[in-house]
């Protein structure tokens, strides 16, 4: 089934900000829920947002409503998350994972997990 990549992370001054993308691997995203989730040091790993593939719906997290856009771009299989206005406590490892429920933002329920990507903001 498919499988996901992570790339775009990087070093980021606050204020700054960054493309993620997630590329489909070994399959399609034409089936599933594609979602970003973020996990600090020491802390658990929370749910950034969504986006349905056929669809387009998406959700957001409330502490990155407004700054963060989850896009997807069928052509190349990928999905995106543009972060704007960043912050320090955006800080983590970004990671990609599919689902095949729908309006779903539970970890849990997500599978297909790629390896991640750093985004570290500095302040």
């Amino acid at each position: 089934q498919v499988q996901t990549v992570e790339s775009g992370g990087g070093l980021v001054p606050a204020g700054g900000s960054l493309r993620l993308s997630c590329a489909a691997s070994g399959g399609t995203f034409s089936r599933y829920t594609v979602g970003w989730f973020r996990q600090a040091p020491g802390k658990e790993r929370e749910f950034v947002a969504i986006i349905s593939w056929s669809g387009g719906r998406t959700y957001y997290a409330d502490s990155v409503k407004g700054r963060f856009t989850i896009s997807r771009d069928s052509a190349k299989d990928t999905v995106y998350l543009q972060m704007n206005s960043l912050k320090y406590e955006d800080t983590a490892v970004y990671y990609c994972a599919t689902t095949t429920r729908v309006a779903e933002v539970a970890a849990r329920f997500f599978g297909s997990w790629g390896q991640g990507t750093q985004v570290t903001v500095s302040s």
